[in-house]
């Protein structure tokens, strides 16, 4: 199995839009994104270079994003 890397929110949101991901809208630190083919849906939390607890990232990836670790990763 994959091991998930931590990351900054500015690195998921990064990989996201390469992934297909589209931003929707942005209310403060916070960015809504959605995949226009499979109509996922996630947000993603920005706080400067602070790293998302890999926890976090495991549900935004996995289960809202729908994503393998190992695809993400290489991203």
């Amino acid at each position: 199995m994959e091991r998930l890397r931590s990351a900054n929110g500015k690195e998921v949101l990064r990989k996201l839009k390469k992934a297909g991901f589209e931003i929707v809208r942005i209310k403060g630190s916070a960015h809504y994104l959605r995949h226009p083919q499979t109509k996922r849906f996630t947000s993603v939390h920005i706080h400067g270079n602070k790293d998302i607890p890999v926890s976090l990232l495991h549900k935004i990836i996995v289960h809202q994003a729908g994503l393998k670790i190992k695809d993400f990763n290489e991203l």
